[in-house]
């Protein structure tokens, strides 16, 4: 058991002023068999009001509205979350599991990377997590890891072709060769201690539990992760999303911290 503290900052200033803004966040770390939410500190600049709620996949979230003139749009969170000594995320919930079955959105595979799994010898692992494992140890040794090489638009098929990308080219890809071969997978985003940023991986369903394999770091995931949200893709667990009147061009910068306690 270990005890993660986290800080998470983002700050988005406009180019010209915004009159209003209505904004959703996803960056409270899900409770779940591996981790526990001990406490947090939220603040809001400009000060406004706001309520909590959850997605349809369960993922926490904060919204509100700013309704003052603003040229700039700060949020943070900081708190402690208890890793527990699980291996797995939570136990399957069937009704749930359909649709991480099948591809969605940026984890659509084109001929490329349909052509990359036919190349895989799958057929000699024993059962889904040695396939899980399998997957992920060639993945990390025939893509590359480059930052800014791809966007947040880019789809798996899109970085697969590149042969570079990052965290969540690595989870898309990942994801995209798990359900071809027929075991439901899901798009993770959180936080790792070192990183200095947000961070995406992915869990698949072994045995009736959901594992979590990190392929970007060729690595389970262990008591150094915290986890925010997940879903089929990227598009689910978006940390940010809003609407504004007026703002012109945005610049947005993110910075995170964990450590362990």
């Amino acid at each position: 058991m270990a005890v993660l503290h986290f800080e998470y900052n983002m700050e988005i200033s406009y180019g010209k002023p915004a009159s209003r803004c209505y904004f959703t966040i996803k960056c409270i770390p899900k409770e779940d068999a591996r981790q526990h939410l001990l406490g947090m500190d939220i603040s809001l600049k400009p000060v406004t009001k706001y309520s909590f709620g959850k997605d349809s996949f369960g993922n926490r979230q904060i919204y509100g509205c700013v309704e003052e003139e603003h040229n700039k749009f700060v949020f943070h969170i900081s708190g402690d979350v208890e890793i527990l000594q699980t291996d797995y995320e939570e136990e399957e919930c069937a009704d749930r599991t359909g649709m991480y079955r099948f591809p969605f959105g940026k984890c659509i595979p084109g001929q490329g990377l349909i052509d990359y799994y036919n190349s895989l010898d799958v057929s000699s692992c024993k059962n889904n997590y040695n396939i899980c494992m399998y997957i992920m140890d060639q993945l990390y040794h025939d893509f590359s890891y480059v930052p800014e090489s791809t966007n947040v638009q880019t789809t798996a098929e899109e970085a697969w072709n590149l042969g570079k990308g990052v965290c969540q080219d690595y989870a898309h890809i990942y994801i995209s060769l798990l359900r071809m071969a027929h075991i439901p997978a899901r798009y993770v985003c959180g936080m790792i201690i070192g990183e200095g940023a947000s961070h995406a991986w992915a869990e698949a369903l072994c045995d009736g539990r959901w594992i979590a394999f990190d392929p970007t770091h060729n690595c389970l995931v262990l008591n150094n992760y915290i986890k925010s949200g997940d879903g089929r893709d990227v598009s689910d667990c978006a940390i940010n999303r809003g609407i504004m009147w007026g703002g012109g061009e945005q610049t947005q910068t993110v910075s995170v911290v964990v450590e362990e306690k």
